[in-house]
């Protein structure tokens, strides 16, 4: 772990996500677990709170289209254990949800710090609604900070794992807005032969504006392993 990560918890999209082992809901876990799989990493400020507790159930409702992707859930904040535990039975004892993937029991603030979840300037103790999204190799590909009076939109978290992998599998982009199954931005050329060749196929297909935005459909493999939610 470099400096800067271990003394500011300043993890970047592109780099090893920090590797931890944690207590949580489900028993002890460590991020070497997740190998092979996407992993959705996100801090709430506190249990028994009633922005966390709709994002409980709406992350659980959804779990089913994460596990599409390849993508596991795991959530975080500095409450205990057995706090923990309290606010998932009575979740499903008041609305019949049972939460469906595990909650780390960060007390110290350890792993908190370490990805940088809380901002000491809203508070020294709480997590503000981080969500980091780790690729299959461990790699953290996005960062969203919401603060802690907005709850988290469940779709677009969905989106932008659809949109990663779907431009990881095409060697591509995506426009805004995309949406599964849409065409996909290809990659600019690289040698003026390559351009030429570029406004022809878009003068043909009438599938861009210009060389260096154009489009191109989805392969049917990508589509068959980037399913639309």
């Amino acid at each position: 772990m470099d400096y800067e990560l271990m003394m500011n918890g300043n993890v970047k999209i592109g780099q090893k996500a920090p590797d931890f082992h944690a207590i949580t809901t489900f028993g002890e876990i460590s991020l070497d677990d997740y190998k092979g799989k996407w992993l959705v990493l996100f801090s709430h400020p506190g249990d028994f709170t009633p922005v966390c507790t709709t994002e409980m159930i709406a992350f659980t409702r959804a779990h089913t289209y994460f596990k599409q992707l390849n993508t596991a859930l795991l959530g975080l904040s500095v409450d205990s254990n057995p706090s923990h535990l309290a606010w998932m039975y009575d979740i499903y004892r008041r609305t019949g949800v049972k939460v469906s993937f595990p909650i780390i029991a960060d007390r110290n603030g350890e792993i908190a710090r370490k990805y940088g979840m809380i901002s000491n300037d809203i508070s020294n103790t709480e997590t503000v609604r981080n969500v980091f999204i780790i690729d299959d190799n461990g790699v953290v590909r996005t960062i969203l900070v919401y603060p802690m009076n907005v709850g988290r939109f469940i779709p677009e978290i969905i989106r932008i794992i659809q949109a990663l992998q779907m431009a990881d599998c095409m060697n591509s982009s995506t426009a805004a807005n995309w949406m599964p199954n849409q065409p996909v931005i290809q990659s600019i050329p690289k040698t003026f032969e390559q351009l030429q060749e570029r406004n022809e196929q878009i003068e043909e297909n009438r599938n861009g504006i210009s060389w260096y935005l154009s489009f191109k459909e989805p392969d049917r493999k990508c589509i068959n392993s980037n399913q639309e939610c």
